[in-house]
């Protein structure tokens, strides 16, 4: 648990070091502190900057914390067995009906897969609770985007990253972006630096691809079962 909180505060420190909190942010800040006093309930907490920025509201649920200690270890360590024995006998691993724990020992132990850096991204994207008493990370998987598309959504992953007029690293640059959420007009370009999104209010640009996930990319869901933390759906897609 106190590695755990120690990773959380250095990845908040982390992403307070770039901006300081405004005004507006502090006085909710404050609000959310006060209203999880008053219900007994711990206050998530803020990891960056933003609308959709990664939030951690896991800390208070029973077993938790220690599920995602075992988990980020087996991650940094590449512990394939480490990570099969965190993982339910029926885990869902695709929309196909791919499932299994072999299936994802298989998964992992194939070179030319980088399932291994999907997790260790997934690490740093908070976690939220979920309706059926368990977990979702990243965080924001579990938000409401409104009339956003998921399968064309794209959410920002940072604080004041710009939206350029055009696809160049000199273009002009139209506002700053912050965890936002925007979806692709045209279909996603993999091998181009940048992509043209949309915001919510209409607003077009472009964000360097590496600035971008998708919403519906890999997302895990862990429960709890007779007392033992199991990940039960590590997918992707929709």
């Amino acid at each position: 648990m106190k590695r755990l909180t120690a990773l959380v505060l250095v990845l908040a420190l982390g992403a307070c070091k770039q901006d300081q909190p405004a005004p507006s942010q502090k006085i909710a800040d404050a609000a959310d502190q006060l209203i999880a006093k008053a219900s007994g309930t711990q206050p998530a907490v803020m990891l960056g900057q933003g609308a959709f920025a990664p939030r951690d509201e896991c800390a208070d649920i029973p077993g938790a914390s220690e599920f995602r200690e075992r988990l980020a270890q087996a991650v940094s360590d590449r512990d394939v067995e480490g990570l099969v024995a965190l993982v339910a006998n029926d885990v869902r691993l695709d929309f196909g009906g791919g499932e299994g724990a072999n299936l994802l020992r298989a998964h992992l132990t194939q070179p030319d897969r980088t399932l291994w850096d999907e997790l260790s991204d997934l690490l740093v994207l908070g976690c939220a609770k979920n309706d059926q008493g368990g977990i979702t990370i990243p965080w924001y998987f579990d938000q409401d985007f409104g009339d956003i598309d998921p399968e064309n959504g794209m959410i920002v992953t940072g604080e004041d990253v710009p939206l350029l007029a055009a696809p160049a690293k000199d273009a002009e640059e139209v506002r700053k972006l912050s965890w936002d959420v925007a979806e692709l007009p045209d279909s996603l370009r993999p091998g181009d630096p940048f992509q043209k999104v949309m915001l919510a209010d209409k607003a077009e640009g472009y964000v360097a691809t590496d600035k971008l996930r998708s919403l519906v990319g890999y997302r895990l869901i862990a429960s709890s079962r007779n007392g033992k933390w199991s990940i039960t759906s590590l997918v992707a897609g929709d």
